[in-house]
């Protein structure tokens, strides 16, 4: 699908180079036909070494050759890289930015560019296994549509919306989400040292216990609730946890972070507008 297509990504961190790598992993196009940009020398050449595709530190000529241009630099520096490559797509170009909380319209309006996708991924993209939910401007073509589809697939599950509106709570529940799991990992394993067990053994069974239990809710299918039912015996040790963490407030909790990160997607795209 992606054979003839020329890549270009803008901004070749963690992300950017999740995006080669799938690429890459799937064989969706050749590392003849990716372009990374980025500042420092030293990466442009582990990244070249890495992967043997073209790396360069000009925005503009690897915007002005691409068929796909990738935008996934830091939000602070976005302004700049917008202002740099307005007018230089060709007509035929699809823009993806993999940016948070930037708008189609700021993107459409700063590129001059009016086919352009807003992607939201999450850290496990690093290793093919991410969630990224995204939207298009209705300029984006049903080929141009099906190019995004096999990109962001790269990194994992992708999910189309047709409300942008959603991309901030996707930002809120699946784009910050890895970081909640990964307290609760956090707390779990300590937990589990504070009783006796050697962290190496904490470690081992909190994080085999969240692989399976994630698994196990994807294969049966069946509401969490009933899931969480099926294995609490009446008064017994799961009852006991449970009836503790409601008394904590862990529901609670969560739902107050989710909206936390909710306001602060929207904010944040709002300072980004003005």
């Amino acid at each position: 699908m992606l054979n003839d297509l020329r890549i270009a990504l803008i901004g070749a961190g963690a992300m950017g180079e999740a995006i080669v790598a799938g690429l890459l992993r799937q064989k969706l196009v050749p590392a003849s036909q990716i372009t990374a940009t980025e500042p420092r020398a030293e990466r442009r050449q582990e990244l070249a070494a890495r992967y043997q595709i073209t790396i360069s530190d000009d925005n503009v000529a690897a915007a002005r050759q691409a068929d796909v241009l990738i935008l996934a630099v830091k939000p602070q520096v976005l302004p700049h890289v917008l202002l740099s490559l307005r007018g230089t797509l060709g007509e035929r170009a699809l823009c993806i930015s993999i940016v948070a909380g930037v708008s189609l319209h700021t993107l459409a309006q700063s590129l001059g560019h009016t086919q352009v996708v807003r992607s939201m991924p999450n850290t496990p993209a690093q290793i093919g296994a991410g969630m990224t939910v995204w939207s298009a401007t209705p300029e984006v073509g049903a080929e141009q549509l099906c190019w995004t589809r096999a990109v962001l697939g790269a990194l994992g599950r992708e999910l189309f919306v047709d409300d942008e509106q959603y991309l901030d709570m996707a930002t809120a529940v699946s784009g910050s989400g890895p970081a909640y799991f990964f307290l609760i990992i956090e707390a779990m394993i300590d937990a589990g040292v504070e009783l006796g067990l050697p962290r190496h053994i904490a470690e081992t069974l909190v994080i085999q216990t969240m692989l399976g239990s994630v698994q196990y809710t994807q294969q049966i299918t069946r509401h969490p609730a009933e899931l969480r039912n099926a294995v609490t015996s009446p008064a017994g040790t799961t009852a006991a946890a449970l009836a503790a963490l409601e008394r904590g407030g862990l529901r609670t909790a969560l739902s107050d972070a989710i909206r936390a990160a909710y306001q602060r997607s929207v904010e944040l795209g709002q300072q980004r507008r003005r």
